[in-house]
């Protein structure tokens, strides 16, 4: 009995001691083999995916980076361009170079400007420090080029260091010239692009491989054309590659500086960057529950507060396209920024169907003036021109059976009717006036303002002043005829409505021409806007408004009431 219960108990150990085995085997051990792998595997994916990471972003630093010292190159190449441009319109070089100084920080070594000659103009540094420049074939290049124009790197023998000349010329052969340091343009560069902790090393190099600046401490020892990616960025490509370093592994990147052939090398050791965001992108899936049950939530808010009320917010608006300006007056909720947009649309919706009524006044007075000028020359030429032709008939048959009796009384006869006829070319004469200036066309701007003003000034008892000043040209038939048309609507507006006795038509040739009609009536309130000048029928007003805009020229109205009225239009020549 007691070794039967000996065997049991050993039994029951050995089961035990075999489960216990067991879930060590099958469960635990794979269960902690499967945590110790997926960390692992994780660190190896992210690794892989970081190396990845800090490769693009170096690279997209390299180009950002090359971007920038363009940049600063076509910024300085802009600078000389203007100070040359400048210098042609100026009479006082020395002036010119004053003007400029507030691009002394892009001009280490100078600003200068220099004759077609060669000859030194001024300086805005020492003009001892120019001779010993290569000035002469930079500028025999400039002159024969349309662009800005750089030198080689040379060695500034008042600074000691690396410099670069820039240079443009003009027809005249007046040349800017403008001195930079290579490693001050870098320098302003890497400080905005890298914080100064970073361990990252940058290298610029010229297009015969000789080093221009250095960034950190890791290439300084390093041949600037045996280091890798140098060749590469100076035949133009751009590109990332790997390389180990004392156990480390570097990221190289590259990338050219097109406008003067340099070379940029970026380069970085990866394992600094990725391991603090390592750590974070692990812990990433504990957030994913939390993180989806909030997507959703804000899925569900984003349906009802947004999508929603911006899709009824869109048939509304389509039904606004068609014409039913009332369909988005009902409101479509959603968030104050829809709201909003609503609201923005309904006062959009008002003003425009405001605008529609507005123009279709507009148009109907435009109808009204163009039937209310035919019914005025209809009747003048019914009642004057017609009736003359009708009298000059009479005379002609009167003057024909005088002839017959009476030579003598047919030739007075023949005088009459030549008095008459030259009356009724006169009235057409007036008609065709009317119609037409042909004055403009024959003349040009000036006699036919001067003839408008004379004529408009002696029908409406008017005491009227011309002035021209400056240098008169000819302008373009359109923008002849719309300054002929304005200055003619502001004279018949004074002669209707300001019941003044003076007029002056001042017109002023300078880079602008300025063209004003001034009177001493009783003036009135301009309106502010030019709806405004449509609802009080002032559609002369705006008539002349659109015959400026059309040219290019602004026009202003200025008057109040008591002080006669001003009318001026600027016109850029």
């Amino acid at each position: 009995m007691a070794g039967s219960s000996k065997t049991r108990q050993l039994l029951s150990g050995l089961r035990l001691r075999g489960l216990t085995l067991q879930l060590f085997v099958f469960i635990i051990l794979p269960l902690t083999a499967l945590l110790i792998a997926i960390p692992l595997g994780s660190l190896m994916v992210h690794q892989r995916a970081m190396r990845g990471l800090v490769g693009e972003r170096d690279e997209r630093a390299a180009r950002a980076t090359a971007d920038s010292i363009t940049e600063q190159i076509n910024h300085r190449a802009a600078a000389t361009r203007g100070l040359a441009l400048r210098a042609a319109d100026s009479v006082s070089p020395e002036q010119v170079v004053t003007d400029y100084a507030f691009l002394m920080p892009d001009f280490e070594g100078g600003l200068a400007l220099f004759g077609p000659g060669n000859d030194l103009l001024a300086a805005s540094n020492s003009p001892g420090a120019w001779p010993s420049r290569p000035v002469a074939d930079l500028l025999a290049r400039a002159r024969s080029q349309t662009e800005p124009q750089f030198s080689d790197v040379f060695i500034d023998a008042v600074g000691r260091e690396p410099m670069m000349l820039v240079a443009f010329a003009v027809a005249d052969g007046t040349a800017a010239v403008g001195g930079f340091f290579p490693a001050s343009l870098a320098r302003r560069v890497l400080t905005h692009a890298f914080p100064p902790d970073s361990q990252v090393s940058v290298l610029i190099v010229d297009s015969q491989k000789r080093r221009l600046y250095q960034w950190g401490d890791s290439l300084r020892e390093t041949d600037p054309a045996q280091h890798p990616g140098v060749a590469e960025a100076l035949r133009g490509e751009s590109n990332t590659l790997y390389r180990q370093v004392e156990g480390s592994e570097h990221v190289v990147t590259f990338s050219p500086v097109p406008p003067i052939g340099w070379a940029l090398v970026i380069e970085e050791p990866w394992e600094t960057v990725y391991s603090p965001l390592l750590r974070t992108t692990l812990a990433a899936p504990l957030i994913l529950i939390p993180v989806l049950l909030f997507a959703l939530v804000a899925l569900g808010f984003g349906i009802r507060q947004i999508v929603q009320p911006l899709r009824a917010l869109e048939q509304k608006t389509t039904q606004l396209a068609g014409g039913q300006f009332d369909a988005v007056e009902s409101p479509v909720g959603g968030i104050a920024e829809i709201r909003s947009l609503q609201d923005s649309l309904i006062y959009m919706a008002r003003k425009l169907k405001t605008a529609q009524q507005r123009l279709r006044d507009y148009a109907a007075a435009i109808l009204r003036s163009q039937e209310d000028e035919r019914s005025r020359l209809a009747r003048g030429l019914h009642d004057e021109s017609v009736q003359a032709l009708v009298a000059l008939n009479q005379r002609v048959q009167m003057a024909e059976r005088a002839l017959a009796r009476d030579p003598q009384a047919a030739s007075a006869r023949l005088a009459e009717l030549r008095t008459m006829t030259a009356a009724a070319l006169e009235d057409v004469r007036r008609v065709i006036r009317a119609l037409r200036p042909t004055y403009l066309d024959d003349l040009g701007l000036l006699p036919a303002l001067e003839m408008l003003t004379q004529t408009i000034g002696r029908e409406g008892g008017l005491i009227t002043t011309f002035e021209v000043e400056g240098e008169s040209r000819r302008l373009t038939p359109e923008r002849e005829l719309a300054l002929y048309r304005i200055v003619q609507e502001a004279l018949h507006n004074v002669v209707r409505h300001a019941k003044a006795k003076h007029v002056q038509v001042k017109l002023r040739y300078d880079q602008v021409l300025c063209v004003s009609v001034t009177d001493d009536g009783i003036g009135f309130d301009v309106p502010d806007r030019v709806e405004a000048m449509t609802d009080l029928v002032h559609f002369g007003l705006v008539g002349m408004r659109e015959r400026a805009e059309v040219v290019g020229a602004h026009l202003e109205i200025r008057s109040a009431p008591g002080r006669g009225t001003t009318v001026e239009l600027y016109l850029p020549l």
